[in-house]
């Protein structure tokens, strides 16, 4: 991998964490928030449909594709960049790998399989969907930092690269 191509690819996965960032960001500004002041059982419907139907979308298909991309961004690193801009994609990969799939991993998705396993009528659920909208949406904060910020040094690793 050439110099120019690395500037390329940093600019190029800065720009992708950047927008799944902002799908994040619109989850936590308004889509929850809508849900949450919905009736309980029309806000967990919606959001157990959303949550089957983020399976088949070119966003998750994104959130996933990059941490391999990153990978190989990191390995291309130590290969071909300078010292400005290798650390930068270190501190990207990590921030992204940890932040956004691991919150996902380990706290979205837990909390989406449990409330789609509830039936959205019973005092149980009902109860469940006001937690699930507060830590939800929390974890959900930490995945929208997350991406901005590896979106941050990718961008600023392909300025050092370029």
């Amino acid at each position: 991998m050439t110099l120019d191509l690395f500037a390329y690819a940093c600019l190029a996965i800065g720009l992708s964490s950047a927008l799944v960032g902002g799908v994040f960001q619109a989850f936590s500004d308004f889509v929850m928030a809508g849900l949450v002041r919905a009736a309980p059982s029309g806000g967990m419907d919606s959001m157990q449909q959303i949550n089957r139907t983020v399976f088949r979308s070119v966003f998750l298909a994104m959130l996933l594709a990059l941490v391999p991309v990153m990978l190989a961004a990191s390995v291309a690193a130590w290969q071909v960049a300078d010292a400005a801009a290798r650390p930068l994609v270190l501190t990207g990969t990590a921030i992204y790998i940890v932040t956004v799939l691991g919150v996902t991993l380990f706290g979205n998705v837990p909390m989406n399989e449990r409330l789609d396993r509830l039936p959205r009528d019973g005092s149980d659920a009902q109860a469940y969907w006001h937690t699930y909208g507060i830590v939800w949406t929390r974890w959900n904060h930490v995945r929208t930092l997350g991406s901005v910020a590896a979106a941050i040094c990718f961008l600023l690793a392909a300025l050092a690269a370029a």
